[in-house]
């Protein structure tokens, strides 16, 4: 039987509420970001049915409220436009202990959510290091206006409404334990921007889309190792469902944010048809929570790796991760099947975080904040033709043509049995395409270019924009 257990958090909050005490959740503390000219929501426990005072630094006004009988308050402030003043906002019952939130920057704030690739901190992982690690962490100080709050791994049966984590500044002491993926894409957008950035790192790694979604939802999915996990009923099982939904993401959906990053995919490898329902429901959901329908939602494409089986299961996980990309409105996916080494082909964590935190800036500096000049996306497959024992290859995003002209790696064609043999392909300058060939195959019908789980693509477009692995076939 399911049990609430009231969290030593929770207990602490409405001890010191009783007491007369302002209490504000962890999320809401010293050196927060706040996300820029808004209406951030501000919560927490008072005395009951108290008048709450809300100052703030940048404004002359304050903003009142009232707790109700248990003491739970709820108010909205504007925030300033983004700069790099230290602010405080100021918390008063008018009988008790105020709550002061010191050091406070207005900026973009953006959630950074999924499983290890996305949690990996600049410190690396057992025999598994972040490369350029050390180099960004020796530098991490010239970045005063990046402010990170990591959320600790927590299952839970029921939704909480606190997370024990603070808001910590860009240090070399610090950013070790940052996600480091999260870490460049902030880098990139303070850089260009030139605005503070706040990150919420909220991943665990292993964990399946199903783990960040309410109970409602996911016991509706008829789904056989679902019903194995809600039986289990662990909280500390990075498989089970619900728990990570529960015990770190409902925490924070009163704090306002820009959008959500997402790199996560790999546990839901083998079952990709579900995840192009899921994930979107997903994405509803969150948006649901924050109040906000078009918020961004970009997530990572899955690096090569052998899953095993046929050798397509990722390949056709990436697929998958590409249409929901493409059907879901305010989304876009990072491209990373040119970001790892021949040598990591069974290493689920590849050490190239700086370029996918690049990409993933790329993608919101052009469309969530629209600076045209800033290239986001590379080749993707449009069509193919036919002509004899070739196949002539034609992209969108190749207006500047498609780079190399020769020694492109990773297509394949088949004949009408099936059987996908390695192809030479060169590029036509003129039409803007690629042209493929096999000795192997003299009657082709099909084309595919690192639809593999792990082969390592180097076909590009503008900018060295990877293209996007794709098959023109569905079998």
């Amino acid at each position: 039987m399911k049990k609430t257990v009231l969290s030593l958090v929770s207990a602490i909050l409405c001890i010191s509420a009783m007491q007369g005490k302002v209490v504000l959740p962890h999320i809401l503390g010293d050196n927060m970001v706040l996300q820029q000219n808004t209406e951030a929501t501000l919560w927490g426990k008072a005395r009951p049915s108290s008048k709450i005072t809300v100052t703030a630094s940048w404004s002359g006004t304050p903003v009142f409220t009232r707790s109700d009988r248990d003491g739970c308050w709820e108010a909205k402030i504007t925030t300033p436009a983004a700069g790099f003043t230290s602010h405080t906002i100021t918390v008063s019952d008018g009988t008790g202990e105020d709550a002061v939130i010191k050091d406070i920057l207005s900026g973009e704030v953006w959630l950074c959510s999924g499983q290890s690739n996305m949690e990996m901190p600049f410190d690396g992982y057992w025999n598994c290091p972040v490369e350029g690690a050390a180099e960004a962490i020796a530098s991490a100080g010239l970045y005063n206006g990046i402010r990170f709050a990591t959320i600790p791994k927590k299952g839970s049966y029921e939704p909480e409404e606190d997370v024990d984590t603070r808001w910590l500044k860009s240090t070399p002491g610090n950013i070790q334990w940052f996600s480091a993926v999260a870490f460049h894409f902030a880098k990139m957008l303070n850089m260009v921007l030139d605005v503070p950035v706040g990150i919420i790192s909220c991943a665990w790694g292993g964990t399946k889309a199903e783990g960040w979604m309410p109970e409602n939802v996911v016991k509706g999915y008829n789904d056989p190792w679902l019903d194995e996990q809600f039986e289990k009923n662990d909280i500390y099982n990075w498989q089970s469902p619900v728990i990570m939904y529960n015990g770190m993401l409902y925490p924070l959906r009163r704090f306002t944010v820009k959008g959500f990053l997402w790199y996560q995919g790999e546990s839901n490898v083998g079952r990709e048809m579900s995840y192009r329902e899921r994930l979107p429901e997903m994405v509803r959901i969150w948006r649901e929570m924050w109040g906000n329908d078009a918020l961004p939602f970009y997530l990572a494409e899955l690096a090569p790796y052998i899953y095993g089986g046929d050798g397509t299961a990722g390949a056709r996980f990436r697929e998958a991760q590409y249409t929901i990309s493409k059907t879901l409105d305010h989304s876009g996916m990072v491209c990373t099947n040119d970001l790892v080494y021949p040598y990591e082909e069974d290493q689920i964590h590849p050490c190239r975080k700086e370029e996918i935190g690049n990409r993933f800036a790329y993608l919101a500096l052009n469309r969530t904040y629209g600076i045209d000049g800033i290239q986001c996306d590379g080749p993707e497959y449009k069509s193919m033709t036919i002509n004899g024992d070739t196949v002539e290859v034609f992209f969108d995003n190749a207006e500047s043509g498609l780079s190399p002209w020769h020694g492109i790696t990773g297509f394949e064609l088949a004949g009408s049995d099936r059987i996908f043999h390695p192809a030479q392909a060169n590029v036509d300058t003129e039409h803007k395409s690629v042209i493929v060939h096999s000795d192997k195959v003299p009657s082709p019908v099909a084309v595919r270019y690192c639809f593999r789980d792990f082969q390592i693509g180097n076909l590009t477009g503008r900018r060295n924009a990877p293209a996007v692995p794709f098959r023109s076939d569905n079998w």
